[in-house]
């Protein structure tokens, strides 16, 4: 597939989805930053796919600017060139207000680390990028296009990073190709980290409400991403795939 030895950064990629799309990457051959603001997650990552290859635990905030600076130039530093920006690390809080007690300031977090994080990852990561035809995967969410109560500001953000895609497609190509990825539920109880992992006890109607038979695994996600970053993906750009198990084309009712 053509990446042995190109290098990725993956920002959130100490736990979750981003945990699965840095060992993913590892097992092709990668180099991976990841970039992460937990110490706990990222150490304890890095240390569990040391054995995979070439792995580097940057301690990133990615909603302050001069973080994500310093993260984009570690990698650079440490590897000569970075070809892959996986924008994965986001937020979401398990108690969502109403939108009549939700704080300007809640909001505001949740859109700088959500959606500002991911344009600033990509602003600073462009210029290396360019230099080798690079990739760009955003990872969103089926909540950019269906809610529960109550989760205006992580849906809005989810929106915004499947519009910031298609924007940085048609600016950055065809020197950088830019997709999306929107997962539905995956279950990333057990790719948490040591403190806080455990397995979360799915029932079978849990799995027999999706069309596909089950929840999604973090491994789902890091499948595609394999590919969207490998040569045979060129001709694609611009797009946003949801894997979802079917569940946004399925019509519910009670």
């Amino acid at each position: 597939m053509s990446l042995p030895g190109k290098v990725a950064i993956v920002t959130g990629g100490g736990q979750g989805i981003g945990k699965a799309i840095a060992k993913a990457f590892l097992e092709q051959g990668m180099n991976v930053a990841i970039a992460e603001i937990d110490p706990e997650a990222g150490t304890a990552t890095a240390a569990e796919f040391q054995p995979l290859g070439a792995i580097q635990f940057i301690q990133t905030d990615i909603s302050n600017e001069e973080s994500v600076k310093q993260a984009i130039q570690a990698t650079q530093n440490q590897w000569g060139r970075i070809d892959v920006l996986v924008n994965n690390a986001a937020i979401a809080n398990p108690e969502n207000p109403p939108i009549t007690e939700l704080s300007l300031d809640d909001w505001n977090h949740k859109l700088t680390t959500n959606l500002t994080g991911a344009f600033l990852c990509t602003k600073y990561t462009v210029p290396y990028l360019k230099q080798n035809q690079g990739i760009i995967i955003n990872i969103a969410s089926t909540r950019a296009f269906m809610s529960e109560p109550n989760t205006e500001a992580y849906a809005a953000a989810k929106g915004g990073i499947v519009a910031l895609t298609h924007a940085l497609a048609i600016s950055l190509g065809p020197d950088i190709r830019v997709n999306c990825i929107s997962p539905g539920w995956i279950d990333v109880s057990e790719w948490q980290k040591p403190s806080t992992r455990h397995q979360l006890q799915l029932t079978p109607q849990d799995h027999q409400q999706h069309p596909a038979g089950r929840v999604g695994k973090p491994e789902d996600i890091a499948a595609f991403a394999v590919y969207l970053a490998a040569s045979p993906a060129t001709f694609i750009t611009g797009a946003n795939f949801v894997i979802d198990g079917g569940m946004t084309r399925k019509m519910m009712y009670s």
